[in-house]
């Protein structure tokens, strides 16, 4: 068998995509251009980033896309197809435009993965594959990538072929683990169809082969001299496994003047079998051999064995990698965001819900991500009235700061001070949001107003003592008056749930402030020194 014959999936696809087509075909749809974006709603297992992956598998499919005699024969069987679709499916090859991030490219909730522009029934059509051979690829890339950050710039292979869901599972799971950063995989055909560095040495059987360890041992190096890695827990570790690989090694490797070589450890204390097989290959002038480590491994089990010292120089990683066992859905979905008139003209489309998470944000999108190379660091800060000044947060290279502002078209109500050189990009909200509808204008002012509010909430209550708190509010309402003298909405105990405080010390902290001469009250009246409505 050709495994590199592309395969017609044209079929693999949710029923109802056929039947809404035949709907656009029968009702004067068929050629209106639509645009769909594949985006994803959250990072799994709450990581603060994902990898795209899969767009490869994409593009061989929409290339190969077409509906054979005996698709056509199935689909009139079913009866509810008119002919005129039957036939228009006949000759079927989509016509759209992609465009989508390079796989490899670290990604983020609800920005677009992929955007389809094309004619109605060739963008529905096309949804369940795109979704599922992204959906896989970059939930298997995004754990890999947690994986191999957790190794700390050891190597990762990806072990978990036995235990994937299915052959293409296990293939192009191995295929997104190396997008990932894995250094290789034992699934052979990877390698054979993607170029995966197929890796591997011997399982448990090989030792049980042979008649005593050491023959097995011997043999195989004598067999692989230039890639002797030898599972040594077959029987007992310390006592048998690894005196037996030191002696296979000084046999066989020592007089050939190899001196790379490893063992495997598949069970057992990993923490504590590393250190004592680390010690007896030193003791043993075997200073250069690695020790690989296998058995159920992910993220967490590999950061705890290495802040535990754990001597190892590899991991093996298998099921917990293929399946993305921790959170095995990825959730990217496949939205109508816009339909185009035959003016030109982009006519934004939302689907709206009670459930926040799944309003759509509509329209063609362009997008965009800004890399800041240079180095630099600011702060953010914000003079009191009263005199003090409070660090609001830091700013590395790279991050954003005011947009929140910039959007509302409210005053900046901090400043941003260079502590080293920096170099600044601003951005206009306009420029950004042109071409954007009245709608979407309105539901980014609304959640950047959101912000706004949530922003001021944590700058009134970061202060630790009460008086602090109490002047961070009063100063927020002096600003946005331009008056010294303020009144609040809300009464003793409403302010003092704001504020997060008792309501009795919150009265004892404002009494003592009025007795200073800091404020004088009446009611929900609040009269402060006069420069405190000019602010900073």
């Amino acid at each position: 068998m050709n495994v590199r014959n592309a395969q017609n999936l044209s079929m693999l696809c949710d029923f109802y995509e056929l039947t809404m087509s035949n709907g656009y075909f029968r009702n004067g749809y068929k050629d209106r251009i639509t645009y769909f974006d594949l985006f994803f709603r959250q990072v799994p297992d709450g990581g603060g980033f994902a990898i795209a992956a899969g767009l490869e598998q994409v593009v061989e499919y929409i290339t190969n896309l077409h509906f054979s005699d005996e698709d056509i024969d199935y689909l009139r069987s079913r009866g509810i197809f008119c002919e005129e679709f039957l036939q228009y499916l006949r000759d079927f090859r989509f016509t759209g435009d992609i465009w989508a991030v390079p796989e490899g490219t670290p990604v983020f909730p609800r920005e677009p993965l992929i955007t389809v522009r094309a004619p109605a029934i060739e963008a529905q059509l096309v949804e369940t594959y795109l979704l599922l051979a992204v959906n896989h690829q970059s939930l298997i890339a995004t754990k890999a990538s947690r994986i191999v950050r957790a190794a700390r710039g050891r190597a990762v292979m990806e072990f978990g072929s036995r235990r994937a869901q299915g052959a293409d599972a296990a293939i192009l799971g191995a295929r997104a683990a190396y997008i990932a950063g894995c250094s290789g995989t034992a699934c052979t055909i990877s390698d054979q169809l993607y170029g995966v560095p197929a890796l591997g040495t011997m399982a448990h059987s090989w030792v049980q082969m042979f008649d005593s360890e050491y023959e097995a041992f011997r043999t195989y190096c004598e067999s692989y001299p230039s890639n002797a890695v030898l599972l040594v827990d077959t029987y007992n570790t310390l006592k048998s496994g690894i005196p037996n690989a030191i002696r296979a090694f000084n046999d066989v490797l020592k007089p050939m003047g190899i001196t790379k070589c490893g063992i495997r450890l598949d069970s057992g204390d990993m923490s504590y079998l590393t250190k004592e097989a680390r010690r007896m290959l030193d003791e043993a002038g075997w200073e250069s051999c690695t020790i690989t480590c296998s058995n159920s491994l992910d993220e967490y089990i590999i950061q705890d064995l290495l802040l535990q010292g754990a001597c190892i120089d590899s991991f093996g990683v298998g099921e917990r990698l293929i399946t993305a066992k921790s959170e095995p859905v990825f959730g990217g979905v496949y939205k109508l965001v816009a339909v185009e008139r035959e003016s030109g003209e982009v006519v934004p489309k939302i689907k709206v819900s009670e459930n926040v998470a799944k309003i759509t944000i509509p329209h063609f999108k362009k997008f965009f991500r800004f890399y800041d190379r240079t180095n630099g660091k600011a702060l953010i800060e914000r003079d009191e009235l009263w005199g003090g000044r409070s660090i609001i947060a830091p700013l590395e290279a790279g991050q954003l700061f005011g947009e929140v502002y910039a959007c509302t078209g409210e005053p900046l109500g901090v400043s941003v001070c260079a502590k080293e050189q920096c170099t600044v990009l601003f951005l206009s909200p306009e420029s950004i949001i042109k071409e954007s509808s009245t709608l979407t204008a309105r539901l980014l002012k609304i959640t950047a107003m959101k912000n706004l509010r949530l922003n001021e909430k944590i700058q009134v209550i970061t202060p630790r003592t009460i008086r602090e708190r109490v002047m961070a509010y009063l100063s927020s309402l002096a600003k946005k008056s331009g008056s010294h003298i303020v009144t609040t909405n809300f009464d003793r105990q409403q302010l003092a749930d704001f504020l997060c405080v008792d309501r009795s010390a919150l009265s004892t902290e404002l009494g003592k402030m009025h007795r200073e001469g800091l404020i004088v009250l009446k009611g929900r009246e609040f009269i402060l020194p006069e420069n405190c409505s000019r602010g900073t």
